[in-house]
């Protein structure tokens, strides 16, 4: 690719490209995508479903296969994660978040007050009062196994609410029965 001139009527949008594949050009092939894929991730950009890119620095060229589940699971954001399943709570939220960082990353099997609000601000979710306290409040919801050292770990009920229980169907809540009207019932019959 030539390079574009430097002056103030140089595009920047070329410019950044350059910079970028000035970037990658000691990398080849899947530790190119590995990159892309992280830093879309990290910048929450959703990517189209349509062909993966690999670009061969060697040559210029760009080749262009389909995506496996891997590489379309691992370009959801966590931001397209919470408007596709709902959490209504911090609880729910920081499950979410230990499940992407598990399932969808693949980075890291626990989690700690960091990364929520590292991905609470990413994900446009309403921080917590308290972030310290998240965790315990999200473990003694039933979500998390507390691990050591402020690290907790999804446990089962966690890793099914996310995958199986969100989003809560708002016709699925049934009302619970106050007794005292139960009992007032019966008295007037």
């Amino acid at each position: 690719m030539a390079k574009s001139g430097r002056g103030p009527s140089a595009d920047p949008e070329l410019s950044a490209i350059n910079v970028i594949l000035e970037a990658l050009s000691g990398l080849e092939g899947e530790s190119i995508q590995r990159v892309l894929d992280y830093v879309f991730g990290r910048l929450s950009i959703a990517r189209s479903a349509g062909a993966v890119v690999r670009p061969n620095m060697a040559t210029g060229a760009v080749s262009a296969s389909e995506p496996t589940a891997s590489a379309t699971a691992r370009r959801q954001s966590i931001r397209d994660l919470k408007e596709e399943k709902r959490p209504q709570s911090a609880n729910q939220m920081a499950a979410l978040v230990a499940y992407y960082l598990s399932e969808i990353e693949g980075t890291s099997d626990s989690i700690t007050a960091s990364d929520l609000q590292k991905y609470f601000k990413q994900g446009g979710f309403k921080l917590p009062k308290s972030i310290p306290q998240a965790l315990p409040n999200a473990a003694a919801a039933g979500y998390f196994d507390a691990i050591g050292e402020g690290r907790y770990r999804l446990n089962p009920v966690g890793y099914n609410l996310v995958v199986h229980g969100l989003p809560r169907d708002e016709n699925s809540v049934v009302p619970k029965r106050s007794r005292k009207r139960t009992s007032k019932s019966k008295k007037q019959r």
